[in-house]
């Protein structure tokens, strides 16, 4: 019998161990709409530079972007980590600001961006219930999904230079389609065991919301938009 107690005993540690980083990950997760929503703000307030330099702009904030992110993952295990994070999340805000001063100046922009946040929310609901009620791991996806969303970021920057509206149009259906996967994908190893860092499974389940909210919201104001 000690030999099964023993194996009880673990399997109720490992059981409680993912519930902490869930839990751990979840409490982040809200914190980060803080220094979200002031990024926001504030890039509302001062998005003419963005608007300004647009190329560049852009290209400095997805070098900054991925910059934090790996400043992250090397400092997951300390405070550094967690003010890194929130760093990101205000930076990434910020960024957002320009396309919420264009949904909001639309007749129905409000709705717009109610109707984003909230489809946001059906998603991110509808995979934490696949993740933990299946129980099932699907870090399989991970390559796949790695390249898929390299494939999407060079044809975003591509698009820069070209701008074909028929292209954004389609790349951001494919972001919506690929981080909602992400998010399950990110979900799951947290539910499974795989990811045992809250800081790090914060990381991508935040970018995950991110891109959906941002290019639900881009689809919206383009199929959806009443203008004056």
């Amino acid at each position: 019998m000690q030999p099964q107690l023993q194996v009880t005993a673990q399997t109720s540690q490992i059981a409680l161990e993912q519930n902490r980083v869930l839990r751990n990950t979840y409490w982040m997760l809200g914190l980060t709409m803080i220094p979200t929503v002031i990024g926001a703000i504030a890039g509302m307030a001062t998005g003419g530079i963005i608007l300004k330099f647009p190329i560049a702009s852009s290209l400095v904030m997805i070098a900054a972007v991925i910059g934090l992110q790996f400043a992250i993952v090397a400092n997951r295990n300390s405070v550094a980590g967690i003010v890194l994070l929130l760093l990101m999340t205000a930076v990434l805000g910020w960024w957002l600001g320009p396309l919420l001063s264009f949904a909001l100046a639309l007749k129905n922009g409000p709705a717009l961006v109610g109707y984003a946040a909230g489809g946001t929310a059906v998603v991110f609901a509808t995979m934490a219930t696949v993740a933990t009620v299946t129980r099932r791991d699907f870090s399989f996806m991970g390559k796949f999904l790695f390249v898929g969303m390299i494939v999407l970021l060079v044809a975003m920057i591509a698009n820069m230079f070209l701008q074909i509206p028929a292209l954004a149009l389609t790349v951001s259906s494919l972001v919506i389609v690929v981080f909602s996967l992400f998010l399950l994908h990110d979900l799951s190893r947290i539910v499974t065991g795989g990811e045992t860092n809250y800081v790090v499974a914060t990381t991508g389940v935040y970018m995950s919301l991110f891109n959906i909210f941002a290019n639900l919201l881009h689809l919206l104001m383009a199929f959806a938009g009443e203008r004056d």
